[in-house]
């Protein structure tokens, strides 16, 4: 973990997500008012300004307006809950000028949770009537996530009338949250008991620097705030509610814990299918028994053939009052979802149940009607046929709910890894602790002062003010050892600390801590559509109008041979007749071939691959990037920073003379103590180590005097009456010390090996010499090396020389190095290799290697590296460890290979299930499909197809390094 200075405690750990506000800005005040741009054609003189601003400036709601007569543009400002553009748009226009088309629009951004979608034409056909919305200008709709993304212009719609849309398709919407609320804060109110008090509390918060949002819940008397912590934090919302009271009145405020609605909705999912398939159940197995079972045993089944009326029996009775029910109150969520579907002019699962059954029960309606009425006809009902293809679409649709909740576990892990409480410290003007309070995690504010002991969990992202210890980051990075804090180092919300205790100052509250940002990226991912899934979508377009089109003609195909005689009369189960047989294989056809699993085969394996990613330090941004992972041949690897640590080290010292090791350490430390040169921080961190190997634990450098620093040669200082020069060649010439030979051979060994030789001079005499490098990342090579065996060839593009460049190719293993390149210059040769047909990654840390990482099909930044970097990627390693860039490309070829096993499953009950079903091997083995069997068909694709996905859940790295010791550093003493 790099150290961080004060200057970066604002940086987030993780970009902020689309729709964030932008820094520095308050929220709150872009919410209070609008601006818009109208063009404005007509505007002859000053005349026609005033007059557009004299009408404009009457309305309700305008702030403000200028007029420009030489630009024809008008600028206005108002408040959106009084008025919107259109309405201005409209006075403008009925002065007789001709106004175009809004010429900047505000675009906002909210995510829904969608109800009722069964298959891939649900989700697309929620897609379309979004997309339909007058303002919305984009919109993701995850079937496996059951969620939708949608980007709008809010002075052309609004959020209520996109879950109109929704609705008026046919599905459920419900709000999860929206782009400006990203912050928010749930409080339980006591004590308020008049609409006086609710408008006095309303607008005391409203009047709040930095709240944005205010919704009351009148029922529950709970308050929701959405809030900008650059202002303000939960504690200062409630003390303002609880200084809002006046004696004797008083405002109790507690945190208010509303349930997780995902999770509450999907449990509520679960029970509604389990008790609609164990209602069917109650009516279908009798049905069953009273027309498969009993009567073939005789004599247990007799009663059920005495006749009531003509030749209408008992049994034919019995079972169209248990059919009913079934058909049309258990049955009737098929209906409502097919007639929706239809009146879109689309198909989907519902439209082919509702036929089916309908089919099978209708008819069974006429034998009954008909044996009703005469004492000569002979028919068989299906009523079995109807009810038990219910039950088992309901039994198939309730464990594929069950096993798609399990997709989100990785992600639902990451979500409770926050503590629930923290101890936070009050302080003196001294900074001295005086008290310690338990709060809850949701009410810290940002520049909270927290106490962690040893074995509990950070509460939120922040920066180590005071202790040392060691944090265990492995359940959100995926580092197996304990990483060591420090002062000054950051830590990260949801980590462990391990055996110290140490004082924090939070940085990042809410969902801008690391842990938020990473559910949100995964979040965006699992929703994002992978270009494979269209393969899915292209099929679910035509897909169910074939289906239709091939059971008519199975049944014309049955029902006319058999009218013409065409096939032996053996051929006809017994009391069935040949338009009966041939219903029952159009019904077969028309339900063994519903394509729900196709629909899921893509999005479930999307949502277990990018879990469990997240899970191990690898997030990966959707299922563009999964997908086109598995295709890399070639990868770009930066050099300093990605290969290397990024950060100078002593990796070798030379003793020329008598004087000990620490001791020329400890004199070279303390010359170059008083510089910001990153070499001599490199030094002055070699000898605190050096120190502790040696059994000293004191970070005390020795004290100097005129101190000078000489640029491009060193420094130069006296420390205990010993002038001591530490620097290069042209330090020592500039003071007259001697080279030997020994020297001069040492200087251009190390320069050999692309290693900076700083030499130590004491009194005019150099006493040693100390190689300082960037070193590499713990086994580079190893990477490398298994990169080639998966037949992936790596290339070095870096800004460095190539007297350095080429000796950290030479040690890593990589033959293609290209040095001294810009970043523009890197983006080009990732386009030169594209241009070859090679699927490229990129993979770099810095904000010169954005270009490229944008230029790349596949760009990963590494975690440590900056926010540029990691906006720009693709995937994103959390930890600096190479082996995660095996990990993501290992990880997006299983998922790949996942997916098209999952086509394999959904796709091959259709291929295999509907010639059976369609009576293919009936003339020549008497094995038909009946219809209720083909329902348990269709509900197994669905099942088999999301355990299928699970099964990723059991991914392993293909390759662990094992924490590998310090940078190698060799003492040659002489």
């Amino acid at each position: 973990m790099e150290r961080n200075g004060e200057s970066h405690l604002k940086d987030p750990l993780l970009p902020t997500t689309s729709g964030a506000s932008p820094a520095g800005a308050s929220p709150r005040k872009e919410r209070k008012t609008r601006k818009v741009l109208f063009s404005v054609r007509g505007i002859s003189c000053a005349s026609c300004a005033v007059s557009i601003e004299t009408v404009v400036a009457g309305l309700n709601g305008v702030e403000s307006i200028q007029v420009s007569s030489l630009q024809g543009q008008a600028v206005v400002q108002y408040r959106p809950e009084e008025t919107d553009a259109r309405t201005i748009k409209e006075a403008i226009e009925d002065l007789n000028f001709e106004v175009d088309e809004l010429q900047e629009q505000e675009i906002a951004v909210c995510r829904l949770r969608i109800k009722g979608m069964a298959c891939t034409s649900c989700s697309e056909s929620v897609e379309r009537a979004l997309q339909m919305v007058p303002g919305v200008k984009k919109a993701a709709v995850g079937l496996a996530l059951e969620e939708a993304k949608v980007h709008y212009d809010p002075n052309v719609t609004s959020r209520d009338r996109i879950i109109e849309a929704v609705e008026d398709a046919g599905f459920g919407a419900d709000l999860i949250s929206s782009g400006d609320d990203v912050n928010k804060v749930h409080l339980k109110l006591e004590g308020v008991n008049s609409p006086e008090d609710t408008i006095l509390i309303q607008s005391v918060l409203e009047a709040v620097e930095g709240v944005n949002n205010v919704e009351w819940d009148t029922v529950e008397q709970t308050i929701e705030v959405a809030y900008d912590p650059d202002f303000t934090g939960p504690r200062l919302l409630i003390q303002c509610i609880q200084d809002t009271a006046q004696p004797p009145k008083c405002f109790n405020v507690t945190l208010h814990s509303p349930p997780k609605q995902r999770e509450a909705e999907r449990n509520h999912e679960i029970r509604n299918y389990r008790n609609q398939f164990l209602w069917s159940c109650l009516f279908s197995v009798p049905v069953f028994l009273f027309s498969m079972v009993l009567p073939m045993l005789s004599p247990f089944g007799d009663w059920l053939e005495y006749r009531i009326c003509n030749n209408m029996t008992i049994g034919m009775l019995l079972r169209w009052l248990l059919c009913s029910p079934v058909q049309f109150i258990v049955g009737w969520r098929f209906y409502v979802g097919a007639y929706h579907a239809l009146k879109r002019g689309y198909s989907n699962m519902d439209v082919l149940v509702a036929l089916g059954t309908n089919a099978a029960y209708f008819y069974s309606v006429y034998i009954v009607l008909k044996a009703l009425t005469s004492d000569s006809f002979e028919g068989q009902d299906f009523f079995e046929t109807s009810a038990m293809l219910i039950s088992f679409i309901l039994l198939g649709k309730y464990l594929e709910i069950v096993a798609k909740g399990k997709t989100s576990d990785a992600l639902s892990k990451l979500t409770e890894l926050a503590p629930e409480t923290a101890c936070l410290l009050t302080l003196d003007k001294d900074g001295n602790a005086i008290s310690e309070t338990e709060i809850s995690t949701q009410l810290l504010q940002r520049n909270d002062v927290i106490k962690i002991v040893p074995g509990t969990k950070v509460p939120v992202d922040g920066v180590v003010i005071k202790g040392q210890s060691h944090v265990n980051e492995s359940m959100i990075t995926g580092e197996a050892r304990p990483i060591a804090k420090k002062p000054g180092d950051r830590v990260i919300g949801g980590t462990v600390n391990d055996n110290g205790c140490i004082i924090v100052k939070a940085t990042h509250v809410g969902s801008e801590t690391a842990l938020s940002q990473i559910v949100q990226l995964v979040e965006a991912a699992q929703l994002a559509r992978a270009p494979v899934q269209k393969l899915a979508d292209k099929i679910s377009r035509f897909f169910v109008p074939t289906v239709v089109v091939a059971a008519f003609l199975t049944w014309l195909g049955w029902f006319i041979p058999g009218q013409l005689h065409l096939y032996p009369q053996q051929w006809i189960p017994k009391a069935m007749d040949s338009f009966e047989l041939a219903l029952q294989f159009g019904i077969s056809v028309l339900v063994v071939a519903c394509p729900c699993a196709l629909g899921l085969a893509t999005p479930t394996a999307v949502m277990v691959a990018t879990g469990k990613g997240a899970s191990q330090g690898v997030l990966i941004k959707g299922g563009n990037a999964l997908e086109k992972a598995h295709k890399i041949k070639a990868i770009i690897f930066d050099k300093t920073g990605t290969l290397t640590v990024g950060k100078p080290s002593v990796v070798q010292t030379k003793v020329f003379s008598k004087i000990p090791l620490l001791e020329l350490c400890d004199l070279a430390a303390g010359a170059e103590a008083n510089s910001e040169h990153p070499l001599s921080k490199a030094i002055v961190e070699h000898t605190k180590k050096l120190k502790e190997q040696y059994g000293s634990h004191s970070d005390h450098m020795m004290e100097s005097r005129d101190f000078e620093v000489h640029p491009g040669a060193g420094v130069s200082a006296h420390i205990e009456g010993r002038l001591v020069l530490v620097g290069n060649k042209r330090l020592m010439q500039e003071f007259e010390v001697p080279l030997s030979p020994e020297v001069e051979a040492y200087m251009s060994e190390t320069e050999e090996l692309a290693r900076t030789c700083v030499l130590v001079a004491i009194d005019k005499i150099i006493c040693g010499a100390l190689a300082v490098s960037d070193p590499l990342k713990p086994k580079a090579g190893q990477v490398i090396s298994y990169l080639k065996s998966m037949g992936i060839s790596s290339i070095m593009v870096t800004g460095d020389n190539w007297a350095t460049a080429k000796s950290i190719a030479k040690e890593v293993g990589i033959s293609q190095v290209f040095a001294e390149i810009d970043p523009v210059g890197k983006a080009e040769k990732i386009k030169d290799l594209q241009m070859q047909g090679l699927t490229v990654a990129m993979v770099g840390d810095g904000v010169n290697d954005s270009p490229a990482l944008a230029a790349a099909d596949v760009g990963m930044a590494i975690g440590a590296g900056t926010d540029v970097a990691i906006e720009a990627a693709d995937i994103v390693l959390m930890k600096s460890n190479l082996e995660d860039v095996i990990t993501a490309i290992d990880l997006s070829r299983k998922t790949l290979s996942r997916i098209r096993l999952n086509y394999v499953w959904a796709l091959g009950y259709n291929v295999l299930g509907m010639p059976i079903a369609a009576g293919v091997l009936f003339p020549f083995t008497g094995i038909r499909l009946p219809p209720w069997l083909a329902g348990a068909c269709m509900a197994a694709s669905s099942v088999s197809v999301v355990c299928s996905s699970l099964l990723l859940q059991l991914y392993k790295k293909p390759l662990h390094v094992e924490d590998a010791p310090r940078p190698r550093e060799d003492s040659d003493l002489v």
